[in-house]
């Protein structure tokens, strides 16, 4: 029978024009955690932990991609499936909420810190004003949720600085069995010079914040979600946020509709890839770049002077206006991560407001609560920027365990437990069998657990 109640899944050209969530979502978490962080690990711990970028992004991409599924074949969003787990009322986005409240305005905080710090290297006001400029900018593109067009050109500077830091790590690209060796996981030790500046031995405390933003926290794989839903794939309604799934729907779907779910299916998987791919080339870019430039010299991104130490990759290479596209790039990398950050925040927090303090949300629009809550993380960020903004490393580092990995292990587990039991009870007879991911996806996910459980456990205590 062929389907009559799901939207077409795109084919040919019409499948490359539908492409989009993957570039939101990659352009949101491109920023801090690559100009940055991975420039950072690289020059204090070289080449020898390029397993954490490959690694660390490719487990996420089956975290975002299999929740993203999850919602092509539901309707709704990633924090209804966590408020579906057995136990206590709305125990699980209980807990999200908490969490994500501090996590979005120190994460907010740190990145429009850090971009406050790149601004204020081009147009030498001072570095909280820059901070607020970049919030304010972003603010104002949440606000009216018409970001589509500066969300291109930020795209296209991102792009820019990728390009020119692809062009410098192959120009410093490190031997082919050092390279190799990279990809393999191992604990490197710090170096000499490194401890002499009085950096701690642990060399775990560089390792752990990649590992975190290393393709987003645990709120990016969320926010995935709703790129897909305001991109209306498969059964969720294109910028239907604050929805649950329509179960008398999927209860009246048959062998065709869910053939055609199953489609849209192999194609949200297309547009993941795309942003793992990218999301690799970039991380590992900056490490390879920071480690061959920035390491040789001995030199260790941090403090107020992180735009022009991060500036020297390119000055070595292009010149003084290498430095400039290269300031001027990381400050439109890490704008582009505070509109996805501001965008996506509010959207999560909505959500768990929306489901944990029903009778109170019902009394506002799904608009006016994600406006309040846009209006609080921003004024929260902003006094952020002006006490802690002269430290953007450490508010990065902080932010990216906190937000990045503390999380990560609950939301593979719960992914997969909603993909293989709580997603097929919506459906009826021969469709339950047919919705039911293939068993690589959950392989994927349970590796992705033990993976990043493994880092909370044993050695995120050790860093504390």
């Amino acid at each position: 029978m062929s389907s009559t109640r799901i939207k077409k899944a795109p084919t040919g050209i019409a499948a490359l024009l539908m492409i989009g969530p993957s570039l939101v979502w990659v352009s949101e978490y491109i920023g801090s955690g690559e100009v940055i962080i991975a420039t950072r690990a690289g020059a204090l711990l070289g080449t020898g932990i390029l397993w954490a970028v490959v690694i660390g992004i490719f487990l996420k991409f089956w975290i975002g991609m299999s929740g993203a599924r999850y919602t092509v074949t539901t309707g709704e969003g990633m924090i209804d499936l966590f408020d579906r787990l057995p136990g206590p009322a709305h125990w699980a986005v209980w807990l999200i909420m908490i969490i994500q409240l501090g996590a979005a305005a120190i994460s907010i905080g740190s990145v429009a810190s850090a971009g406050g710090i790149f601004l204020a290297h081009i147009t030498h006001l001072p570095r909280y004003i820059c901070g607020w400029l970049i919030t304010l900018i972003a603010f104002a593109i949440a606000w009216k949720g018409e970001f589509r067009w500066l969300k291109i050109t930020m795209s296209v500077l991102v792009m820019t600085v990728i390009i020119g830091v692809i062009y410098v790590s192959v120009r410093v690209f490190p031997a082919a069995a050092d390279f190799f060796t990279g990809l393999v996981p191992s604990r490197p030790g710090m170096p000499e010079w490194a401890l002499e500046k009085g950096l701690d031995v642990n060399p775990w405390r560089e390792i752990l914040p990649l590992l975190g933003w290393g393709a987003g926290g645990f709120a990016s794989q969320v926010w995935y979600s709703y790129w897909v839903i305001g991109a209306g794939y498969g059964n969720a309604t294109k910028d239907g946020y604050g929805r649950k799934a329509d179960t008398d729907k999927l209860l009246q779907l048959d062998t065709g509709d869910v053939n055609e779910l199953r489609r849209w299916n192999r194609f949200v998987t297309k547009d993941a890839s795309l942003a793992m791919v990218i999301g690799i080339l970039a991380t590992g870019g900056f490490l390879i770049a920071g480690a061959g430039i920035l390491g040789a010299r001995q030199v260790i991104p941090e403090g107020e002077s992180v735009a022009l130490q991060l500036s020297e990759i390119f000055a070595s290479n292009w010149g003084s206006a290498g430095a400039f596209l290269f300031v001027l790039g990381g400050s439109a990398a890490l704008l582009s991560t505070q509109i996805g950050q501001l965008a996506g925040w509010p959207r999560l927090l909505s959500d768990t407001y929306r489901i944990c303090l029903p009778r109170i949300a019902k009394k506002s629009s799904w608009k006016v609560q994600f406006r309040s809550i846009l209006v609080i993380l921003s004024a929260a960020s902003m006094v952020i920027i002006y006490t802690l903004g002269y430290k953007p490393v450490v508010l990065v580092k902080f932010a990216a365990i906190f937000e990045g990995l503390l999380l990560t292990p609950f939301q593979a587990i719960v992914i997969l437990f909603g993909l293989y039991y709580i997603m097929p009870r919506f459906f009826k007879g021969e469709v339950r069998k047919l919705v039911r991911p293939h068993w690589s996806i959950g392989v994927g996910l349970v590796i992705a657990f033990l993976f990043f459980l493994y880092f909370c456990v044993v050695q995120l205590p050790a860093i504390l």
